[in-house]
This record gives C-alpha cells, sequence and structure tokens, in this order.
C-alpha cells in the first residue's frame, strides 16, 4: 500500500478516529486504526467495539492496500509535522511516513488490515433525516445532565424518543435534575422504538457536526447509527429502562422571576470562589426587584453579589448546586432565563424568555 495526501487532513481524521479508540496497547489491533487505499480515497476506520467509526480522504499516487497502525503514535507523529504532502507506504511488517517539507523519515509497525473487526451496518431504509443544527442544539441542551453513576448504567445516556405529531425529543438525568428539548422538525419523521444514546458517540458527533446539512440517523434493537458529510459513526445502545421524567416535571409552578443571562453568569463566576467545592451550595435569595447570590461563610471567606430581577412575590431564599445552574446558562441561547418555582424546597425549571421548546429542571438542597 503507498499514498500521498495533504498532512492536516489525514491528521483531522486520524485524531477523530483516536477518540474512539478506548484501548492504548500497541499489542492490541483494538488500539489500531484500519487505512485502506484504493482509487483515490483512503478509507479510515476505528471502533472500541461499542462505538465505530468510518469516514475517507482525498488521496493521489496510490497502490492499493489495507493495513492497521497503532493510532496514538500516528496521532503524535502527524501532530509533530508541518502542514504540505505527506507520504505513507507500507513496507513489509510495517508503513512509513515521509513529509515532503522534512528530511525527516518515521516507521511504525503494523498488523495486517484482516484482522480487524467488521464494523456493524444499517440497512439504507432504515435511516431518515433531520436538520444538523437541530439535532446539534438538541445533544447540546441535555448532554451534560447525563448520570456518572455506572450502577444507574439506564441514565448513563440521553433518551430519544418521537413524540406527538413528529417531534423528537430527548431528556437527561442524573437524578437531582432534568434536561429536556423536543423539536418539531415539521418534515416526517418514521416511527422508531425510544433509545438511549451512550454520551460517547453524542459527544464525539457534536464536535464534528456543523450547523448546515443533514444529519441521517438510523436505529435498529442494539444499536444507533449516523450518517453526515464524510462520516459514518454507530454505538450500541444503553439497555434498560429510562426513568419516567415525565412525572418529575413540575406542573403549575405559581411564583417565577427573570435576570439577564450574562449578569447572572458573571455573578455565579464570582460567588462560585468562595463555594465549598464537595456541595458546590449556592444561595440565591429574592426580594422585590434583587436576587441575590452568595456563598456559605467559611474560615476563608464569603462571597455576594446582587443582580437586579424582575419578581413579584414573597421573600424567598433557594439552596441550588452552581454548576446546575451554569451549566445549563451556558447552552441558553436567549439573553433572558426565567425560573419558575412553587416553594423553595421543590424543584425549579429555567427556561429561556421567550419561552422555547427545551427546559431544565433542578432540584433544591437544604438550606440548613
Amino acid at each position: 500500500m503507498k499514498f500521498t495526501c495533504d498532512k492536516s487532513s489525514l491528521f483531522r481524521e486520524i485524531a477523530f478516529a483516536q477518540e474512539v479508540i478506548a484501548s492504548k496497547n500497541a499489542l492490541s489491533i483494538m488500539s489500531n486504526v484500519y487505512l485502506e487505499a484504493s482509487d483515490s480515497r483512503l478509507l479510515i476506520r476505528a471502533t472500541d467495539v461499542k462505538v465505530s467509526f468510518e469516514t475517507s480522504v482525498p488521496v493521489s499516487d496510490v497502490v492499493p492496500g489495507s493495513l492497521t497502525v497503532f493510532c496514538d503514535k500516528l496521532t503524535g507523529i502527524l501532530s509533530s509535522l508541518p502542514d504540505g504532502d505527506l507520504t505513507v507506504e507500507q513496507d513489509e511488517g510495517r508503513v512509513i511516513l515521509k513529509p515532503a517539507a522534512k528530511k525527516v523519515r518515521f516507521q511504525l509497525k503494523t498488523l495486517s488490515g484482516e484482522k480487524y473487526p467488521e464494523l456493524p451496518r444499517a440497512e439504507p431504509e432504515l435511516y431518515f433525516e433531520i436538520p444538523a443544527r437541530d439535532f446539534k442544539k438538541m445533544v447540546t441542551q441535555t448532554i451534560f445532565s447525563v448520570s456518572t453513576d455506572e450502577t444507574r448504567y439506564f441514565m448513563n445516556g440521553v433518551f430519544m424518543e418521537k413524540g406527538p405529531e413528529g417531534a423528537i425529543v430527548m431528556v437527561s438525568t442524573d437524578g437531582r435534575r432534568l434536561a429536556y428539548d423536543k423539536n418539531e422538525f415539521g418534515i416526517s419523521i418514521p416511527d422508531f422504538r425510544p433509545v438511549i444514546i451512550p454520551t460517547k458517540v453524542l459527544g464525539i458527533i457534536n464536535k464534528r457536526l456543523s450547523d448546515e446539512g443533514m444529519i441521517a440517523v438510523a436505529i435498529t434493537d442494539k444499536s444507533v447509527f449516523f450518517r453526515f458529510n464524510t462520516y459514518q459513526i454507530s454505538s450500541v445502545l444503553i439497555e434498560g429502562q429510562f426513568p419516567n421524567y415525565q412525572k418529575v416535571i413540575p406542573q403549575n409552578q405559581t411564583r417565577s422571576f427573570t435576570a439577564k443571562k450574562s449578569e447572572l453568569m458573571e455573578a455565579l463566576r464570582r460567588v462560585s470562589i468562595f463555594v465549598e467545592q464537595k456541595s458546590n451550595r449556592t444561595f440565591f435569595t429574592l426580594s422585590g426587584g434583587s436576587l441575590v447570590l452568595s456563598s456559605e461563610e467559611t474560615e476563608i471567606g464569603a462571597a455576594r453579589e446582587e443582580i437586579s430581577c424582575e419578581y413579584e412575590g414573597d421573600d424567598a431564599t433557594i439552596a441550588l448546586n452552581y454548576r446546575y445552574i451554569e451549566e445549563p446558562l451556558r447552552v441558553l441561547d436567549a439573553d433572558t432565563l426565567c425560573v419558575e418555582f412553587s416553594d423553595p424546597s421543590r424543584a425549579i425549571t429555567l427556561r429561556p424568555e421567550p419561552r422555547g421548546d427545551y427546559f431544565h429542571i433542578v432540584m433544591p438542597m437544604q438550606i440548613d
């Protein structure tokens, strides 16, 4: 096998492959990336068994063939080279890399491409297309609220189902907070069973997905598949019963306040300097047209900041994990945040103002 390609194009995709690969054991083929040159394309594949990735880049001066090579070291080599043409050539049990711009030569041991596992495939008729921008937004709104507790594996991913009137709903929760997003695409969406998608594959996709074009999605009994641009990515689904999220969505919350997103984020950042790191507990005190954010006083000190807000109701103090407020604020696509609640000890709801199709629910902490 032999080919010449643009180093930057190859490096971008090999770095992507390295994100998929979990193992860094040089003796295992599961630590390798699969390369196959034919015609004027180089096929690139990577997998950790659960998540699989495939793409291609243009190449020239091709001698057809395939091989696998230790991805971690290949990534390191490519990152050290200047931009420009790169020649890659197979020589018996090794591959030789020679950049045009430098008098340097690297060689890496290879394993046969025939030993590389086959990647899973979905039947073409199972795919449906939705706008990439909307899918990316839904993932962004939900991925950070996923539980990391492996004993609650059924909450270690984002739940996705087909909602009423052809909408798609995504939900995530870690038991103390919940993120919800619904999108009515205005196009025909085929029926699919509710699934729990691991965060690893969603995070990988979100890094590469642009705001233009469409993303194709297919769901089978055990896997989910995505196609966009030159990428084909798949993941094993999480098995188990996702919690009945409808039961925890508060109804008839009678009190609310609104505040500017930028002011609240800046105040949170400053007050969090003195927040106790184990609990992250921050106090939100409402009185008239002001919101006071404060930390608990410790031997080191304390912080308190007052910002303006729109609130008409009895004075109230709510104790919240500041990260559970900060993270939704980062993805809020409005200048104003609305916080709804009925009692300081019960769940609060964070929404954009004006209202959108997404919201975040947070359980308060004990004040004492």
